[in-house]
């Protein structure tokens, strides 16, 4: 049997390969010692609710922040591969590298064919079954790497290189014998154990080791983290393999709850994979993606921190967890939500972190060059300070679908609730940044408008239902006074068009969503006109920018926007032209990475990915464009359009 027929049969615990879509994509030959940065689709993340850990084709983990997403990270080779600092396994020699995940789970699976053998490496961070985790010690994180060898021999090297706080926080490795290396910096200590031979470097700040493995060859190398607390190691040897076993198993049981039938069933889970890995879960809150400064376009300084919640993702978060019936995920995020909005009520900031912070200044790590080259690295978000008005129909919306689907609002989340309609009332008047976080000033965005009438209709919704008591009369009166607003000075006679904001000419592709949110359905008039807008102006190849390139005020370029792109297919399907929105759908299927994976944005001219990875926002508008294409399938005349010529007001 060659290699490749060897690697082709290999099946993991759980399914054949047929079920795994496996694509090898082994024409790309990599070395070992190379310098250049992967690219971001390289990466495949693996996680444990608490933070994500990116491993790139090459064996090479380059990115993890501990204890949580918006820690200072362990390894951050992602951002200057010289400074960074990574913990990689990989051949000595050339070799060409397969990837999967493990049947619906996040357990990372990767091939490396040399010229003399094969190695197969699992990748994980451990996760205990439900019935073991409350009364089983374990560290706080821990990442396991199973590498086996499965035809031949195969020379390996072993680097493990923390530079703590983009390398700003000193640290230090200490031999402590039969428990492998302890890294102390700060208050915290990982450990490193392996079972194979290994060294440190004369200044304690790294440890590496080499190895010859042969066919049948198995070991294991463990990482674990603890900060102020009992450090817990753990076992290796077959106990190590059983923590893969059941963390492949954990991920499974979940995945298998998914009750989304559609014939893109692959495609939603492993976006609900995706969601799952950034929902934080020790508080509910679900982070727009694990990383941060990842350019929007290679060399520019569009590049933020979006280790962060924000709430403009809410209601499109818990439809997506809620519709694929999630509903502990849902139900956890609407009470985080609700509470970590506390202290700021009835007034609502844009972004909190994963524990109801709102003070998140943004400042750079000046000596790291960024990826690529490309600076500057911040850590926080200024954007945080920003008025953004579309947030309360944002967290309103969210409400509302937990109610629809079965949830229960108590008297305090209530309360709170009319106290945003409240707000909404007194400012929805006001200019504001905006729905992209512009940082040109404020204007009067029409989506926000938009979402303001969506946070009133909700409420009166949610009051006629029993849930909560409004001003009825003021809510009805100020609802009617932002469509009259929106319809005069946000519509467009002469470009028949929504457009970006009171007055302007420009599109904006948030637009489309007033389908989505029933301020408009999908069919009328003005949505037509809008669409079709949006199409002229901002479709490149089945792509949509979120607004026209290089206006907003910033230097350079960015790509097409990934969820804005899906949210054309979703506002097509609403419109019953299910034939365009299948095609558009599917040609965004194939811009994801090998693994099934979105960034940010997408580059048009090449297929890269670009901006921070991966990323919920994206995620989510697969899911909900592929609902809305079941919905829209079923409702659907044989030619996939409508075609009865029917117009909504």
């Amino acid at each position: 049997m060659s290699k490749r027929d060897r690697i082709n049969s290999v099946s993991a615990t759980g399914g054949s390969p047929a079920e795994y879509d496996f694509a090898p994509v082994g024409d790309m030959v990599r070395s070992a010692a190379g310098d250049d940065y992967s690219p971001i689709e390289d990466y495949g993340a693996i996680g444990d609710g608490r933070s994500v850990a990116l491993v790139s084709r090459a064996g090479s983990i380059d990115w993890l922040c501990l204890p949580h997403f918006s820690a200072p990270p362990l390894f951050s080779a992602l951002l200057d591969r010289r400074k960074g600092g990574c913990f990689a396994i990989r051949p000595t020699t050339p070799f060409r590298s397969w990837r999967r995940y493990a049947r619906d789970s996040n357990v990372l699976e990767t091939w490396f064919e040399t010229d003399t053998g094969v190695v197969h490496i699992t990748d994980c961070m451990a996760l205990l079954p439900h019935r073991q985790q409350h009364d089983t010690l374990r560290p706080q994180a821990e990442i396991l790497r199973l590498v086996e060898c499965l035809e031949g021999e195969v020379d390996l090297e072993v680097v493990c290189a923390p530079r703590p706080d983009f390398a700003r926080a000193g640290g230090w490795f200490e031999a402590r014998r039969a428990l492998g290396w302890a890294y102390c910096w700060g208050d915290a200590v990982a450990f490193l154990q392996g079972e194979l031979p290994l060294t440190c470097t004369e200044d304690a700040a790294t440890v590496h080791g080499r190895t010859r493995v042969t066919a049948s060859d198995i070991f294991c190398m463990s990482l674990a983290y603890t900060r102020r607390d009992i450090a817990v190691i753990p076992a290796l040897g077959a106990a190590a393999v059983d923590r893969v076993s059941d963390t492949r198993s954990w991920w499974q049981d979940w995945s298998d709850s998914c009750t989304f039938d559609g014939m893109y069933r692959g495609a939603v889970v492993r976006s609900a994979l995706v969601l799952k890995l950034l929902h934080y879960d020790l508080s509910g809150a679900v982070v727009a993606a694990p990383t941060t400064s990842l350019p929007e376009a290679v060399g520019g300084i569009r590049n933020w921190d979006y280790r962060y919640c924000w709430l403009r993702d809410a209601a499109m978060t818990v439809q997506a967890f809620a519709e694929l019936g999630y509903t502990h995920e849902a139900s956890f995020f609407i009470d985080w939500l609700l509470h970590a909005t506390a202290l700021t009520r009835p007034r609502l900031d844009i972004l909190y972190d994963i524990y109801g912070e709102t003070h998140l200044p943004e400042s750079e790590v000046r000596d790291f060059e960024g990826y690529s080259r490309s600076r500057p690295v911040r850590v926080g978000n200024a954007a945080q300070a920003q008025l953004q008005l579309d947030v309360y129909g944002a967290v309103i919306e969210a409400a509302h679908l937990f109610v629809r689907h079965g949830g229960r609002l108590d008297r305090g989340e209530a309360r709170a609730l009319k106290g945003f309609g409240d707000q909404v009332c007194s400012s929805w008047r006001e200019p504001d940044e905006g729905i992209w976080e512009k940082r040109d000033g404020r204007v009067h965005h029409t989506y926000s408008k938009m979402m303001a009438w969506v946070a009133l209709d909700r409420l009166l919704d949610l009051a006629e239902g029993g849930h909560l008591r409004v001003p009825r009369a003021r809510f009805e009166a100020e609802r009617k006074a932002i469509e009259e607003a929106i319809e005069t000075h946000g519509f467009d006679v002469e470009l028949d068009a929504y457009v970006a904001y009171f007055g302007a000419k420009e599109p904006d592709a948030s637009l489309l969503l007033a389908s989505r949110y029933r301020y408009r359905a999908a069919d009328h008039p003005r949505m037509q006109g809008t669409c079709a807008f949006i199409e002229r102006t901002l479709d490149v190849d089945g792509l949509i920018y979120r607004y026209p390139p290089e206006s907003d005020g910033m230097p350079g370029r960015e790509g097409a926007f990934g969820i804005a792109s899906f949210w054309m297919v979703e506002h097509l399907a609403l419109a019953g032209r299910v034939a365009e929105a299948q095609i558009r759908f599917e040609r965004l299927l194939e811009s994801s990475s090998d693994l099934g994976l979105y960034a940010e944005e997408i580059d048009p001219e090449t297929g890269s990915a670009l901006g921070n990875f991966p990323q919920a926002f994206t995620h989510v508008g697969l899911i909900t464009a592929a609902m809305a294409l079941r919905r829209a399938e079923a409702e659907a005349p044989a030619d996939g359009n409508r075609t009865d010529g029917k117009k909504s007001q």
